[in-house]
């Protein structure tokens, strides 16, 4: 049977054949595409002959050991991804290795289950970065789209998706969410994917903060002698996007009587000024945002159903920043680089510590509260990483602070890494620092590891 091309290609390397037999009709039972080195020189023969997906090597290995093996493929092969396999005795190699570029470790006795769960999400985790590298290419890095782009979280990636996928039709679209996560930004990119060489207009509007007659002349329009003061014809917002894009934010605020028109321009595609007796075409895209239930909103009488089912013709909704707290350390990179350059000042991180306490707090704005930290901490901070100190004290409170920690899990956790913080600056050798604990080396290892002790 011919090999289909989307399956994973998997090279084992390992001197033990007993070892590297049985791990290899493992993954080949799991479906993977497998190749067996007994060395780290027949693994990179091999790799020169036919590139993996994935190296599962042994560190251990007569000749070329496995760090060395990682070290050329680095430079080599950069794409492929690189697991390490380690015995007690050499869990350190394995740290450091890690830190060089591995993209994860396994512990011997091998679990062969485990295995194959590293493997498959080493390859979900690829597969997402390479949807990342595409997404930005689309959508142009010199645009201020940047924030949108950050972060694995897969409610996030499917918005993107989602996004490409309808941005080149004429439908109409509602992105739902809280404020701060970039509704705005994601209907920019819708936008941007249906007029990519820029020749369309966008055009926002939000409705929660003009009042309703305003609001309904400045999408609609009006003409001369409408209302006192009216001397002349204004076209509206509808008429200026031309055929490019509307973005109507919190519509649920939006007047019944606007609603009713709104849905006319939609369903009809033409528009009355205020005080006109015939009809505007026009050809604007509607994208329409908000963070209320609209659906509820339609049950409860504030909000036209007949409206609503003409708006969720595509329906994206974006995670809050509570929901993908994984992706934080990877928006304050983000935001650092973005904000320092801006404002001409050298930092190129946060520290640890910093992360810690920014992945923790509950972030009710969101992004956008985040980015408004980061820019505080940039101002008020020396570089070149943001610390604690440089955060508000709402997210970096006094450690004298009653309410400094309040969550038991996470004072738990600061109490164990500080622990095993003071016992490794009074025992260099960690073997004995892990009897000390009364924990295994290869436990104290993970902790370590967890809490980016010694890693500054």
């Amino acid at each position: 049977m011919p090999i289909r091309p989307d399956i994973a290609s998997v090279l084992v390397v390992d001197d033990e054949p007993l070892i590297r037999d049985t791990l290899a009709e493992y993954l080949q039972g799991q479906g993977f595409r497998v190749a067996v080195a007994a060395s780290g020189e027949a693994a990179l023969a091999a790799i020169k002959k036919s590139p993996f997906d994935i190296v599962v090597c042994d560190i251990n290995l007569p000749g070329l050991d496995g760090i060395e093996v990682l070290e050329r493929l680095s430079r080599s092969n950069p794409e492929t991804l690189v697991l390490l396999i380690t015995a007690y005795a050499t869990v350190e190699s394995a740290v450091e290795a890690f830190h060089k570029g591995a993209s994860d470790y396994l512990m011997k006795p091998i679990l062969l289950h485990e295995v194959s769960q590293k493997i498959r999400r080493l390859l979900t985790q690829r597969k997402l970065a390479q949807e990342n590298q595409w997404l930005r290419r689309e959508l142009n890095r010199e645009t201020d789209l940047g924030d949108l782009i950050v972060g694995k979280h897969p409610a996030m990636r499917a918005a993107l998706l989602l996004a490409q996928k309808v941005g080149p039709t004429p439908s109409t679209v509602l992105i739902l969410g809280e404020g701060g996560t970039g509704k705005k930004m994601l209907a920019r990119a819708i936008h941007k994917f249906a007029h990519p060489a820029g020749d369309g207009r966008f055009l926002a509007v939000n409705c929660a903060g003009v009042p309703g007659e305003s609001l309904e002349n400045q999408l609609f329009g009006h003409v001369q002698g409408a209302y006192g003061g009216a001397i002349s014809d204004q076209p509206g917002l509808f008429v200026h996007a031309g055929a490019g894009t509307i973005f109507l934010d919190e519509i649920g605020e939006l007047p019944p009587g606007t609603q009713a028109k709104l849905l006319r321009a939609i369903e009809q595609r033409e528009i009355v000024p205020l005080g006109a007796n015939e009809p505007v075409p026009v050809h604007a895209r509607v994208i329409a945002a908000s963070h209320r239930d609209l659906s509820a909103e339609a049950a409860a009488g504030r909000f036209r159903e007949d409206l609503l089912v003409r708006l969720k013709t595509v329906t994206i909704a974006l995670p809050p920043l509570r929901d993908r707290r994984e992706d934080i350390p990877e928006f304050v990179d983000h935001l650092v680089a973005k904000h320092s350059k801006a404002m001409g000042k050298r930092f190129v991180g946060a520290s640890r510590e910093a992360i810690e306490l920014l992945s923790r707090y509950p972030w009710k704005g969101n992004v956008r509260e985040l980015d408004n930290a980061i820019q505080r901490a940039i101002i008020l901070g020396d570089g070149p990483l943001i610390r604690p100190a440089d955060l508000s004290p709402d997210i970096a409170p006094s450690p004298d602070d009653p309410s400094a920690v309040d969550d038991l899990n996470a004072a738990a956790a600061r109490f164990e890494k500080q622990h095993i913080e003071r016992i490794l600056r009074q025992i260099a050798d960690k073997r004995e620092a892990a009897k000390r604990l009364g924990i295994g080396l290869s436990s104290l290892y993970r902790k370590i590891e967890q809490y980016s002790i010694g890693d500054r």
